[in-house]
């Protein structure tokens, strides 16, 4: 690791809240902070050494620190909706954001063909996010104390996300929503049509669905959506109905 890459490494993980010099830290040498280094490197570098071991470490780690935030910040919830509150905080979804957010692309390598897909980059974003966690994690201690800045990083964004899940009625279920007012005024169950566009995993905008009733004036469109799977897509579909109100439907 060049003397160059190490301040840059010192620097981003300071912009992140995470000093690597303060006490209980893994220093600014070049071995203790090899975790972070090793996390934001890209498989598609073709090095013997990348993200993906740390990114399987960091999958688990972000679950455990995400429970640990609901039960410090949430401990009112019932546990089905900190369940549910969780999905929110650890989806791919949210992941992508958080490395727009934090400018993950600054730091990361990525290989020549990595680096030419601007279709997959929200997924390659995601992945090493989950790698970056779990390069934290390791070069703060790992289970001796390598949690807590996790948390001391990752925590005012769930705050962030927390509260416009908890603000939203539907607590953004936005399918079980769309269903109890179609049911609500008798016109049966919504239908969701999911084609798939894009063959790149993980891609954001790989399924377009789009969501309608059977109405006696004939079938009605209520709104399309966008996601990296069935599921989110069909979700946003239905978003997208109750924000443009499908009571003017009934």
């Amino acid at each position: 690791m060049t003397p160059q890459r190490l301040a840059q490494l010192v620097a981003y993980l300071q912009k992140l809240g995470l000093d690597p010099t303060a006490p209980g830290g893994p220093g600014r040498s070049a071995s203790g902070l090899a975790p972070i280094e090793e996390a934001l490197s890209h498989s598609s570098l073709g090095e013997s050494r990348s993200h993906e071991r740390l990114e399987f470490l960091g999958d688990a780690v972000l679950r455990l620190a995400a429970t640990e935030f609901l039960r410090r910040q949430q401990a009112d919830l019932r546990v089905g909706d900190q369940s549910a509150l969780r999905g929110h905080l650890v989806s791919d979804r949210w992941l992508a954001g958080l490395a727009q957010r934090c400018g993950l692309e600054e730091v990361v390598r990525l290989g020549p063909m990595a680096s030419g897909d601007a279709a997959g980059r929200a997924t390659v974003l995601a992945e090493c996010t989950e790698a970056l966690l779990g390069g934290v994690y390791l070069a703060w201690g790992g289970p001796n104390g390598g949690l807590e800045p996790i948390l001391r990083w990752l925590s005012p964004h769930w705050q962030d996300t927390a509260q416009a899940v908890l603000a939203d009625p539907h607590r953004q279920n936005w399918k079980s929503a769309l269903q109890e007012w179609s049911q609500g005024q008798g016109l049966g169950l919504p239908t969701y049509n999911c084609v798939e566009k894009s063959l790149v995993h993980g891609d954001p905008l790989r399924f377009h669905c789009r969501v309608w009733l059977d109405h006696p004036k004939g079938p009605r469109v209520l709104g399309e959506g966008w996601g990296g799977s069935r599921r989110m897509a069909e979700q946003d579909a239905a978003r997208e109905a109750l924000n443009r109100g499908v009571g003017a439907l009934s």
